[in-house]
C-alpha cells in the first residue's frame, strides 16, 4: 500500500505541473491585452508600455511562466494589478465561504443519498422503492438556480426565516450558518438525488451477486447480508461517484454563489473575468485544478484501500 501511495502521490505532482502549464498558457493565449483594458482605447503607446512593463506582461513567456511557477510553490500567487491585494489572500479568504458550502452541500447529499439509496434497492419491487426512483429523478430534473431562487421566494421572502443572501462572516457564527443553509440544501438536493441512483444500483447488483447467495444460502437473513456483505462492495462504485461530485460541486458553486450572493471562489472568479484580472483567474483556477486533481488522488487511495485487489492492476 506504501508503494502504491508514493506511486499514486508522484503522479499527482506530475499531474499538477502540467497543469500549471496549461493554465498559464491557455489564459497567455486569451485576445486582449490587460494594459489596454485598463487604460483605455485612448492610452498612449508610452503609457500602455509602461503598465505592461509594470506587470511583467512583455517578458518572454518561459520567464513568466517560471516566475509564476515559482511564487505558487512558495505559496505567493503575487499580487492583484487591480485591487493591490495579494492574490493568494484573496483566494483563501473566499476558500472561507466556498469550502464549508461545499462540505455542507456534500453532507446534506450523503445523508439524503445513502439511507434512500438502500432502501429504494431494498424495497426496489415494490411501490415505495418505484416512489424513491421518481423522486431522485425529479431532484436531478430540477435546475439547481430554479430550486435556489423557490427557496428564497418560500423562506426568505414570505417566510422570512432566512436571509435572502449575503453572507456575514464567521465572526457571527449564527448568521454565517443562517447564509449558507439555503445554498447548501440547493446543493445537498441536488447532488443527493444523482448519488441515490448510484447507491440504489450498486446495491441492487450486489445483492445479486453468487457471495450474497451463498450467504443466504448459510442462514443470513436478507438485512445481515446487506450489512455484513453487501454494503462493503456495494461502496467501491458510490466512492469513486462521490469524488466525481466533490470535483463538480466545485464549478456548480459559481452558479449558487451568485444565486445567493455569496463572496465565494465562484463568485469572484467570475467578476475577476469580466474584470480581466488574468493574475486572479490564473491563481483562482489553478486552485480549483489542484483541488480536483487532489479529490481524485483521495478517491483512488481511498478505491484501492477497500478493494486491496485493484491494487496490482493500477
Amino acid at each position: 500500500m506504501v508503494i502504491y501511495f508514493v506511486r499514486r502521490l508522484a503522479i499527482l505532482a506530475v499531474s499538477l505541473f502540467a497543469a500549471s502549464i496549461l493554465v498559464f498558457t491557455m489564459l497567455a493565449l486569451l485576445p486582449g491585452d490587460q494594459a489596454q483594458a485598463m487604460l483605455g482605447v485612448n492610452a498612449t503607446p508610452e503609457a500602455l508600455e509602461a503598465l505592461r512593463e509594470q506587470f511583467g506582461t512583455n517578458r518572454p513567456f518561459t520567464e513568466r511562466y517560471l516566475d509564476w511557477a515559482g511564487g505558487l510553490i512558495r505559496g505567493d500567487f503575487g499580487i492583484s494589478p487591480l485591487s493591490g491585494v495579494s492574490v493568494g489572500s484573496e483566494i483563501a479568504d473566499k476558500l472561507g465561504v466556498t469550502v464549508p458550502l461545499i462540505l455542507a452541500g456534500m453532507t446534506l447529499a450523503l445523508l439524503i443519498a445513502v439511507p434512500l439509496g438502500i432502501l429504494a434497492a431494498v424495497k426496489s419491487r415494490t411501490a415505495i422503492g418505484t416512489a424513491l426512483s421518481a423522486l431522485s429523478q425529479v431532484g436531478i430534473a430540477v435546475p439547481s438556480f430554479w430550486l435556489g431562487i423557490l427557496l428564497i421566494t418560500v423562506f426568505a421572502v414570505k417566510l422570512q426565516w432566512l436571509p435572502a443572501g449575503g453572507f456575514t462572516g464567521w465572526d457571527d457564527v449564527g448568521g454565517a450558518v443562517q447564509a449558507l443553509l439555503m445554498p447548501a440544501l440547493v446543493l445537498g438536493v441536488a447532488q443527493g438525488a444523482i448519488l441515490m441512483r448510484y447507491v440504489r444500483s450498486a446495491v441492487v447488483e450486489v445483492m445479486q451477486e453468487d457471495f450474497i447467495q451463498t450467504a443466504r444460502a448459510k442462514g443470513l437473513s436478507r438485512s445481515q447480508a446487506l450489512t455484513r456483505h453487501a454494503l462493503r462492495n456495494a461502496a467501491i462504485p458510490v466512492i469513486t461517484v462521490l469524488g466525481l461530485q466533490l470535483a463538480t460541486l466545485l464549478i456548480g458553486t459559481v452558479v449558487i454563489e451568485n444565486v445567493f450572493g455569496l463572496p465565494g471562489l465562484g463568485r469572484m472568479l467570475l467578476q475577476d473575468v469580466g474584470n480581466r484580472d488574468l493574475l486572479k483567474v490564473q491563481g483562482t483556477v489553478m486552485v480549483l485544478t489542484a483541488a480536483v486533481l487532489l479529490i481524485n488522488f483521495v478517491v483512488d487511495v481511498v478505491y484501492n484501500a477497500v478493494d486491496p485487489r485493484l491494487r496490482s492492476k493500477a
